[in-house]
Parts: C-alpha cells; sequence; structure tokens
C-alpha cells in the first residue's frame, strides 16, 4: 500500500489542523490505519490508529480528547484532526498502513512519507 500524507503546517498553540493520507489503489485493504509521530530527539510515539472496517479507533492519552481519527472508505482517504494543538505536538507525524498486531505494539508494513506539525506558544 502506498501512502501520501498532506495538511502539515505551522500553527499557534490552541489552534486546529487537519492531517490527510490518502492510501493508492481501488480498495484499501490493510486492517487498519495507523498515526505515528516522532519529535526531535524522540522516538517514534504512536497517536492512534482506526480500524478500517468499522471506524472504531484507539488514541494514546497524550492526544485523547484533542485528536480525532477518521476514514473516507470511498475515497481510501484517512484523516487525523487535531485540535487544541500544544507546543509538545510538533513533530513529522506519519500514517502507516498493513498493522502486524495490537496497533500500539505492532510492526507496520506501509509508511507515508511524514508532513511536519510545528505549533508555536
Amino acid at each position: 500500500v502506498q501512502l501520501v500524507e498532506s495538511g502539515g503546517g505551522l500553527m499557534q498553540a490552541g489552534g486546529s489542523l487537519r492531517l490527510s493520507c490518502a492510501a493508492s489503489g481501488r480498495t484499501f485493504s490493510s486492517y487498519g490505519m495507523g498515526w505515528f509521530r516522532q519529535a526531535p530527539g524522540k522516538e517514534r510515539e504512536f497517536v492512534g490508529a482506526i480500524t478500517w472496517s468499522d471506524g472504531s479507533t484507539y488514541y494514546a492519552d497524550s492526544v485523547k480528547g484533542r485528536f480525532t481519527i477518521s476514514r473516507d472508505t470511498a475515497e481510501n482517504i484517512g484523516y487525523l484532526q487535531m485540535n487544541s494543538l500544544k507546543t509538545e505536538d510538533t513533530a513529522v507525524y506519519y500514517c502507516a498502513a498493513e498493522p502486524s498486531g495490537a496497533y500500539g505494539t505492532s510492526w507496520w508494513g506501509s509508511w507515508g512519507q511524514g508532513t511536519q506539525v510545528t505549533v508555536i506558544s
């Protein structure tokens, strides 16, 4: 699966951004789509995921209540809506597909190119 991300940018704290992740092909065959982020000098962090078939979502505690993951099954696009942004949300954000197991800890087979999100105070 090829994934192409868009929507990153610069935002003031408290603002909102929406990231998109477009999957190639006529159907999205992955069980789920995940979102990750990596800040400078830190390890990659699981942000959340969505099960493609039924839309059930899972979030890291650090973003729960502020971020929302959704998907458009007709267009094969996943979304990460980020509200109430904080400076600590600054990172490169990646979408991923083809998880091997549990979303937060498994190996993912396909990755987007990443998009920078910078939140300033």
